[in-house]
This record gives C-alpha cells, structure tokens and sequence, in this order.
C-alpha cells in the first residue's frame, strides 16, 4: 500500500518538468498545515484490470492565523525513495485562496480519487 498525500501551492505545477515533490514550490507550514500536506488514506481495489483508488475526504483548519494563499492541491506519493515523492495530478480551484483564522478548506475525493484501466 503506498501513501498518497496533497499539498498546497500557490504556483501552477509545470507538468513539462515537474515530476516530484521537489520540484513544486509548497505553502509554508503553520497554522494548521503541516509541510508536506495531508495524508489522504488511500485505498485501491482492482477487478477485471481496472484499479480504482479511493481517498478520504481531508479538511484544513485554519488556527492561530492564516493559511495560505494557496490555489493548488497536488497529489503525490510519498512511497517511493527514488524517484522520492512523484508527482501524481493536481487540482486548479481557479484563483488564490487564504483560509482566514477558524476558516476550513475541504478536498472531497467523492466517490473514487481515480481509476486506471
């Protein structure tokens, strides 16, 4: 089972050259995000070739002062030691977001984070 995790950036990931963790420029930590983002409690299951992933639904609460801005949720895992931490996807909410103290920001995966056939 490999861990999958998203962190919050506020720079557009280049997915032309950015392939790991490294290589994306991450929020800083405080406040209620912890740097490296958020553990997601990935599940897979296959069935006739097909593999579907599921995540739970994470929420961010901002405490103590603010988090953010931030406008990406990038998805990598955190498994791997070589390349470490690919990059997997990314989801784009459109303009920056700063979670003000005692604010909450959700990712809901829904009903599977993906699928692979």
């Amino acid at each position: 089972q490999h861990t999958l995790k998203v962190m919050l950036s506020n720079t557009a990931p280049n997915v032309a050259t950015h392939a790991v963790r490294a290589d994306s420029s991450e929020i800083s930590a405080g406040n209620g995000y912890t740097s490296g983002g958020v553990d997601i409690d990935n599940d897979g299951s296959e069935s006739g070739g097909t593999l579907t992933v599921t995540a739970v639904d994470k929420v961010f609460t901002a405490s103590g002062g603010s988090i953010g801005p931030f406008r990406y949720a990038i998805l990598y895992n955190d498994t791997p030691t070589s390349p470490a931490d690919p990059l997997i996807a990314y989801w784009d909410y459109g303009s920056s977001i700063t979670l003000l103290d005692g604010e909450t920001f959700t990712l809901n995966f829904g009903a599977s984070l993906l699928t692979i056939a």
